[in-house]
């Protein structure tokens, strides 16, 4: 599990035991934790934006729909999205990141930044029912 899929967990855990009342704030604590108070790991957007998307929707269990970004648009909110549903049609593509994000993206080329290892987290974890 990559520092990133263990925030992303580490955040909702902080939320479900009360500890934070919201997913933004377990996000900066977990990635506080993880790599270090304004460290550059703390700050990366795509992750973060996935992880926060995925809470808007209401797709992370026991975090309520929401509005937990300030961007109303976010790519990768809808990358995020787009994962879990590709792998409710494909369970087996959890176990290959690389064409799950090449379906994801439409074969477009772009490389991952960790968007991908939020998602499969979440489901692995069951935070995500697929």
């Amino acid at each position: 599990m990559s520092k990133y899929g263990q925030a992303a967990i580490r955040a909702v855990e902080l939320v479900n035991k009360k500890i934070v009342d919201s997913p933004i704030k377990g996000w900066e604590i977990a990635t506080s934790e993880l790599f270090g108070e304004g460290s550059w790991g703390q700050k990366k957007g795509c992750p973060k934006n996935a992880f926060l998307g995925l809470c808007e929707e209401g797709l992370v269990d026991q975090i309520p729909r929401g509005n937990y970004n300030s961007r109303k648009l976010s790519k990768n909110k809808d990358y995020a999205i787009t994962a879990v549903n590709i792998v409710r049609d494909q369970p087996n593509l959890l176990d290959d990141i690389t064409e799950l994000w090449n379906q994801v993206t439409k074969g477009n080329g772009i490389s991952r930044n960790y968007q991908m290892d939020v998602v499969e987290t979440l489901i692995r974890e069951k935070y995500i029912k697929v």
